[in-house]
């Protein structure tokens, strides 16, 4: 992941939290504690997903909170309920190869988006590590991707 960057245009708080996770080798940053306004404070585990930019074909590296599901990892397409899907989300849909840092563990997978009850299953899952999801999908009419993170052994 060395040539990889942080995302440009990425929210202070999200910039604060990658550059934790990377200079600690992801030692610190795995489990992100926040306070979130009428839910009080959250402990929610936070992973590194590296992708190719659709049209720079640079590595960038976004910190996403996650969930687990199988031998997989799983993470939404949010972008807080914004009416267009994240860069991240458009990168992998472009290529879906990936690369994925949790904790200190790092690995290549393949990223595909869920459908049906697949979908319904882990959106469920989701809410339970962010309930926030809920509040986002409110907001926006696009329905929001829940992205599976294959591991490539």
């Amino acid at each position: 992941m060395s040539e990889a960057k942080l995302a440009p245009n990425l929210p202070d708080w999200m910039l604060e939290h990658a550059n934790r996770y990377l200079s600690s080798g992801g030692a610190d940053g795995h489990m992100y504690k926040v306070n979130v306004p009428e839910r009080g404070e959250l402990t929610v585990p936070a992973l590194l997903l590296t992708t190719t930019g659709r049209k720079s074909g640079d590595k960038y590296i976004f910190p996403l909170f996650y969930g687990t599901d199988g031998g997989s990892y799983f993470i939404v397409a949010s972008k807080g309920g914004a009416p267009e899907h994240p860069g991240w989300y458009r990168n992998i849909l472009a290529n879906p190869n990936i690369e994925v840092q949790v904790g200190t563990k790092k690995m290549n997978a393949r990223a595909r988006t869920t459908a049906g009850e697949e979908r319904s299953r882990l959106w469920k899952k989701a809410l339970e590590f962010w309930p926030p999801y809920a509040d986002y999908q409110l907001k926006t009419e696009r329905e929001i991707p829940v992205v599976v993170l294959d591991p490539i052994h």
